[in-house]
Protein backbone atom coordinates (compact mmCIF):
# COMPACT_ATOMS: atom_id res chain seq x y z
CA UNK A 1 0.00 0.00 0.00
CA UNK A 2 1.16 3.71 -0.77
CA UNK A 3 2.44 5.44 1.94
CA UNK A 4 0.04 9.10 2.05
CA UNK A 5 1.73 11.56 0.51
CA UNK A 6 3.27 14.34 2.86
CA UNK A 7 1.93 18.02 1.88
CA UNK A 8 4.79 19.42 0.77
CA UNK A 9 5.89 22.40 3.36
CA UNK A 10 5.76 25.81 0.84
CA UNK A 11 2.26 24.85 0.22
CA UNK A 12 1.00 25.29 3.67
CA UNK A 13 2.94 28.68 4.33
CA UNK A 14 1.38 29.63 0.61
CA UNK A 15 -1.91 29.31 1.82
CA UNK A 16 -0.65 31.07 5.52
CA UNK A 17 0.70 33.82 3.57
CA UNK A 18 -2.11 34.37 1.23
CA UNK A 19 -4.48 34.48 4.38
CA UNK A 20 -2.46 36.97 6.02
CA UNK A 21 -1.77 39.33 3.12
CA UNK A 22 -5.99 38.52 2.84
CA UNK A 23 -6.58 40.20 6.08
CA UNK A 24 -4.04 42.78 5.55
CA UNK A 25 -5.76 44.33 2.50
CA UNK A 26 -9.38 43.83 4.49
CA UNK A 27 -8.10 46.22 6.60
CA UNK A 28 -6.39 48.92 4.06
CA UNK A 29 -9.56 48.77 2.10
CA UNK A 30 -11.62 48.83 4.85
CA UNK A 31 -10.48 52.38 5.29
CA UNK A 32 -7.72 51.47 8.11
CA UNK A 33 -4.63 53.70 6.03
CA UNK A 34 -4.88 56.15 3.24
CA UNK A 35 -5.18 55.36 -0.13
CA UNK A 36 -1.51 55.20 -0.94
CA UNK A 37 -1.09 52.90 1.83
CA UNK A 38 -3.58 50.74 0.84
CA UNK A 39 -2.25 50.69 -2.84
CA UNK A 40 1.53 49.84 -1.22
CA UNK A 41 -0.38 47.02 0.54
CA UNK A 42 -2.08 45.47 -3.00
CA UNK A 43 1.97 45.66 -4.64
CA UNK A 44 2.98 43.87 -1.74
CA UNK A 45 0.24 41.23 -1.79
CA UNK A 46 0.59 40.73 -5.23
CA UNK A 47 4.49 40.13 -5.09
CA UNK A 48 3.93 37.35 -2.05
CA UNK A 49 1.58 35.68 -4.27
CA UNK A 50 3.22 35.52 -7.42
CA UNK A 51 6.49 34.28 -5.66
CA UNK A 52 4.46 32.03 -3.26
CA UNK A 53 2.85 30.43 -6.67
CA UNK A 54 6.05 29.40 -8.23
CA UNK A 55 7.35 27.92 -5.03
CA UNK A 56 4.24 25.83 -4.60
CA UNK A 57 4.64 24.25 -8.10
CA UNK A 58 7.89 23.93 -7.27
CA UNK A 59 7.21 21.72 -4.56
CA UNK A 60 5.54 19.44 -7.21
CA UNK A 61 9.13 19.07 -9.72
CA UNK A 62 11.70 16.61 -9.92
CA UNK A 63 14.93 18.47 -9.68
CA UNK A 64 18.48 19.18 -7.99
CA UNK A 65 19.68 22.45 -7.26
CA UNK A 66 23.25 22.88 -5.95
CA UNK A 67 24.21 25.69 -4.05
CA UNK A 68 27.01 27.94 -3.21
CA UNK A 69 27.79 28.95 0.18
CA UNK A 70 30.05 31.46 1.60
CA UNK A 71 33.39 30.38 1.30
CA UNK A 72 33.16 28.45 -1.43
CA UNK A 73 31.23 25.41 0.21
CA UNK A 74 28.51 24.03 -1.45
CA UNK A 75 24.68 22.64 -0.58
CA UNK A 76 21.95 20.66 -2.40
CA UNK A 77 18.30 20.77 -2.50
CA UNK A 78 16.59 17.63 -3.99
CA UNK A 79 13.82 16.65 -4.26
CA UNK A 80 11.39 13.91 -5.95
CA UNK A 81 7.83 12.90 -6.95
CA UNK A 82 6.00 9.20 -6.93
CA UNK A 83 6.51 8.89 -3.84
CA UNK A 84 7.71 12.60 -2.83
CA UNK A 85 10.66 12.49 -1.12
CA UNK A 86 13.26 15.62 -0.58
CA UNK A 87 16.97 16.08 0.61
CA UNK A 88 18.81 18.98 1.69
CA UNK A 89 22.30 18.51 1.88
CA UNK A 90 25.12 20.90 3.00
CA UNK A 91 28.68 20.32 4.51
CA UNK A 92 29.06 17.77 6.79
CA UNK A 93 25.61 16.60 6.40
CA UNK A 94 21.96 15.79 5.34
CA UNK A 95 18.50 16.08 6.11
CA UNK A 96 15.76 13.69 4.04
CA UNK A 97 12.76 12.86 4.35
CA UNK A 98 11.33 9.71 2.49
CA UNK A 99 8.28 7.51 2.91
CA UNK A 100 10.43 4.98 5.22
CA UNK A 101 12.60 7.09 7.02
CA UNK A 102 13.55 11.41 8.22
CA UNK A 103 17.11 10.90 7.70
CA UNK A 104 19.35 13.57 9.87
CA UNK A 105 22.98 12.96 8.91
CA UNK A 106 25.25 15.28 10.89
CA UNK A 107 29.53 15.08 11.43
CA UNK A 108 30.90 14.89 14.71
CA UNK A 109 34.69 15.10 15.01
CA UNK A 110 35.27 13.42 11.04
CA UNK A 111 32.73 11.16 11.94
CA UNK A 112 29.35 10.97 9.82
CA UNK A 113 26.22 9.62 12.10
CA UNK A 114 22.90 9.37 10.62
CA UNK A 115 19.75 8.72 12.63
CA UNK A 116 17.17 7.37 11.22
CA UNK A 117 13.11 8.32 12.81
CA UNK A 118 9.85 8.03 11.21
CA UNK A 119 8.77 9.30 8.31
CA UNK A 120 6.92 12.66 8.25
CA UNK A 121 2.83 12.06 8.94
CA UNK A 122 0.33 14.39 7.13
CA UNK A 123 -0.38 16.11 10.32
CA UNK A 124 3.16 17.36 10.91
CA UNK A 125 4.15 21.09 10.99
CA UNK A 126 6.71 20.57 8.17
CA UNK A 127 7.65 23.71 7.63
CA UNK A 128 9.02 24.00 10.97
CA UNK A 129 10.47 20.89 11.33
CA UNK A 130 12.33 21.79 8.51
CA UNK A 131 13.56 24.41 10.10
CA UNK A 132 14.53 23.33 12.88
CA UNK A 133 16.33 20.30 11.03
CA UNK A 134 18.28 23.34 8.95
CA UNK A 135 18.73 25.89 11.40
CA UNK A 136 22.38 26.85 11.99
CA UNK A 137 23.38 24.78 8.92
CA UNK A 138 24.30 27.19 6.10
CA UNK A 139 21.28 25.95 3.79
CA UNK A 140 17.91 28.18 3.27
CA UNK A 141 14.74 26.41 3.17
CA UNK A 142 12.36 27.57 0.43
CA UNK A 143 9.75 28.29 2.76
CA UNK A 144 12.20 30.57 5.00
CA UNK A 145 11.92 33.05 2.44
CA UNK A 146 8.08 32.74 1.71
CA UNK A 147 7.69 33.43 5.46
CA UNK A 148 10.22 36.18 5.53
CA UNK A 149 8.01 37.77 2.04
CA UNK A 150 4.74 37.59 3.99
CA UNK A 151 6.56 39.28 6.87
CA UNK A 152 7.39 41.98 4.54
CA UNK A 153 3.78 42.52 2.96
CA UNK A 154 2.33 42.94 6.26
CA UNK A 155 5.02 45.44 7.67
CA UNK A 156 3.42 49.38 6.86
CA UNK A 157 7.09 50.40 6.32
CA UNK A 158 8.42 47.69 4.38
CA UNK A 159 10.52 49.11 1.23
CA UNK A 160 10.41 46.16 -1.74
CA UNK A 161 12.44 46.65 -5.30
CA UNK A 162 12.02 44.44 -7.63
CA UNK A 163 14.23 43.38 -10.61
CA UNK A 164 15.01 40.11 -12.82
CA UNK A 165 18.49 38.11 -13.51
CA UNK A 166 19.52 34.86 -14.79
CA UNK A 167 20.78 32.51 -12.64
CA UNK A 168 22.80 29.01 -13.45
CA UNK A 169 20.95 29.60 -16.99
CA UNK A 170 17.66 30.02 -15.25
CA UNK A 171 15.34 33.10 -15.66
CA UNK A 172 14.78 35.07 -11.89
CA UNK A 173 12.43 37.30 -10.02
CA UNK A 174 14.56 39.25 -7.81
CA UNK A 175 13.47 41.61 -5.16
CA UNK A 176 15.46 43.51 -2.17
CA UNK A 177 13.19 44.06 0.82
CA UNK A 178 13.97 46.50 3.73
CA UNK A 179 12.25 47.93 6.62
CA UNK A 180 10.24 44.96 7.50
CA UNK A 181 8.52 44.63 11.26
CA UNK A 182 7.97 41.92 13.12
CA UNK A 183 9.91 39.62 11.51
CA UNK A 184 13.14 37.77 11.61
CA UNK A 185 14.87 39.81 9.28
CA UNK A 186 14.35 43.18 8.56
CA UNK A 187 16.50 43.22 5.21
CA UNK A 188 17.04 40.70 2.67
CA UNK A 189 17.57 40.01 -0.58
CA UNK A 190 15.84 37.07 -2.65
CA UNK A 191 15.50 35.43 -6.37
CA UNK A 192 13.10 33.27 -7.44
CA UNK A 193 13.56 31.28 -11.08
CA UNK A 194 10.72 30.89 -13.31
CA UNK A 195 10.47 27.62 -12.47
CA UNK A 196 9.67 28.46 -8.54
CA UNK A 197 13.06 27.30 -7.36
CA UNK A 198 14.72 29.37 -4.69
CA UNK A 199 17.98 31.25 -6.94
CA UNK A 200 19.50 33.34 -4.07
CA UNK A 201 19.18 34.90 -0.98
CA UNK A 202 21.27 37.16 1.21
CA UNK A 203 20.24 38.36 4.65
CA UNK A 204 20.22 38.25 8.34
CA UNK A 205 17.52 36.19 9.91
CA UNK A 206 17.54 35.72 13.79
CA UNK A 207 20.59 37.53 13.86
CA UNK A 208 22.68 34.55 11.71
CA UNK A 209 23.80 35.96 8.21
CA UNK A 210 22.87 33.76 5.44
CA UNK A 211 23.49 34.21 1.89
CA UNK A 212 23.34 30.98 -0.66
CA UNK A 213 23.30 31.39 -4.71
CA UNK A 214 22.19 28.91 -7.61
CA UNK A 215 25.20 27.55 -9.51
CA UNK A 216 23.50 24.23 -10.87
CA UNK A 217 20.00 23.39 -11.78
CA UNK A 218 18.66 20.22 -13.37
CA UNK A 219 15.30 18.06 -13.67
CA UNK A 220 16.12 15.37 -12.13
CA UNK A 221 17.85 13.55 -9.53
CA UNK A 222 20.91 10.98 -8.60
CA UNK A 223 19.67 7.44 -8.07
CA UNK A 224 21.41 7.73 -4.21
CA UNK A 225 20.11 11.29 -3.17
CA UNK A 226 17.67 10.57 -0.53
CA UNK A 227 20.00 7.73 0.59
CA UNK A 228 22.47 7.47 3.47
CA UNK A 229 25.85 9.12 2.27
CA UNK A 230 28.33 6.13 2.46
CA UNK A 231 30.44 5.29 5.25
CA UNK A 232 28.37 7.12 7.66
CA UNK A 233 27.05 5.25 10.66
CA UNK A 234 23.55 4.58 10.97
CA UNK A 235 21.03 5.44 14.15
CA UNK A 236 17.70 3.50 13.31
CA UNK A 237 15.53 4.79 15.93
CA UNK A 238 12.20 3.93 13.99
CA UNK A 239 11.44 0.60 16.18
CA UNK A 240 11.70 2.41 19.32
CA UNK A 241 9.50 5.12 18.12
CA UNK A 242 6.86 2.96 17.60
CA UNK A 243 7.56 0.65 20.07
Amino acid sequence: MRPARTRPAARHTRRAAATLVTVALGAALAGCGSIGGARQVIDRAHLVNQLASRLDRASELTYTADYQLPGGAHATITQAQDPVRAAYTYPGGRFATTPDATIDCRTDNGTMTCTLTAPPSPSTDATTTLLNALRDRGLVPPTLVVGLLTAASLSPNTVIEQHDTTLAGEHATCVEVSGVENSVASQFDACITSAGVLGSFKGTVNSKEMEVSLNRYVASVAQDAFDVPGGAQTVDERAKNNS
